[in-house]
């Protein structure tokens, strides 16, 4: 049995008083509580940094929209759905978020903790090192994580491997609510809700594809068909499909395009696990895997309470 990701101890700086016990400035420029930004990442549309938070001595994360879409209203507003949902879930299994402002030129940014660690996309690369159990217990903290948000009326709508960080200390945690789903409190959604780029058909991971929501490949049928009434059943959709993944190797649908992915995942039932996988899996996992991938909603597992009970016997 392989361990989660460790890292070396020299990886986590210890704390010392002169760091712990420093004096603030006694006049605080808020423009210069960040320095030492290194980019971690690229999105389509977001960058992502690390940086000195100055103020309480630590680092943390960093994101902001690119240059070409910082002031394009929509981009804006996802950004701050993102950062409010972030920071209202508070929950094991979601990142923290420390705060959000505008930076010097007058463009949305938001903080919150970074977490070294890799991606469930890495580990399932790699799942022949990790035992049924190590797997499952990812998948299902993420699935608390869901529980959650649904209780509170969001709907994530972009489960996908990359969007889960498992840390060396046990953490797992949801990430990427960027296009998380939330109702006014007259029951309608934003109209921005239904508006992004479209994207190359070849590109079936790409979110934005045919203006759908969301990774083509982890959507539920629902979402592809841009329904309106969609529940938290498309994200437990998603998550038995990232969990099928992880015991096979395999996606539960087939195609080299977004068009043919969509096809599948529509009007063929994937295989049953057991059939495909190298490991022996207990029935009761397999039987749950195929009820998260139901074609129609109803006749999915309705919560993600009742994933987490299954999978947990």
């Amino acid at each position: 049995m392989s361990e989660f990701p460790k890292f070396k101890q020299d990886d986590y700086p210890k704390l010392y008083t002169e760091q712990t016990d420093k004096d603030l400035a006694k006049q605080i420029n808020p423009n210069f509580r960040y320095s030492h930004f290194k980019t971690i990442a690229k999105g389509g549309k977001s960058l992502i940094q690390s940086c000195r938070d100055q103020h309480l001595g630590r680092v943390i994360c960093y994101k902001s929209l690119l240059p070409e879409f910082a002031d394009d209203p929509i981009e804006q507003k996802r950004l701050l759905r993102e950062a409010r949902v972030s920071a209202m879930l508070q929950h094991p299994n979601t990142m923290p978020t420390y705060e959000l402002g505008r930076d010097r030129k007058g463009h949305y940014y938001f903080t919150m903790k970074l977490v070294q660690g890799y991606t469930f996309r890495e580990i399932i690369n790699f799942r022949e090192r990790y035992d049924l159990s190590q797997l499952l217990d990812i998948v299902i903290q993420v699935a608390h994580a869901l529980e959650y948000a649904h209780t509170h009326g969001v709907v994530h709508r972009d489960i996908k491997p990359e969007n889960i960080l498992v840390g060396p200390f046990g953490e797992v945690l949801l990430l990427d609510w960027g296009l998380a789903k939330v109702r006014s409190e007259t029951g309608e959604i934003a109209v921005f809700d239904e508006l992004t780029a479209s994207r190359s058909a070849q590109d079936k991971s790409m979110t934005g594809f045919q203006k759908l929501q969301g990774t083509v490949c982890y959507m539920s049928p629902e979402q592809i068909n841009k329904d309106d009434d969609i529940d938290g059943r498309t994200d437990i959709y998603s998550l038995g499909a990232i969990l099928y993944e992880a015991l096979t190797g395999e996606l539960t649908t087939k195609g080299d395009t977004a068009s043919q992915v969509i096809e599948s995942t529509l009007n063929t039932n994937p295989v049953s696990p057991s059939k495909i996988s190298k490991i022996k899996i207990p029935s009761v996992v397999e039987k749950t895997v195929m009820q998260c991938l139901e074609k129609e909603p109803d006749s999915r597992l309705q919560s993600a309470a009742e994933m987490i009970r299954l999978l947990k016997q």
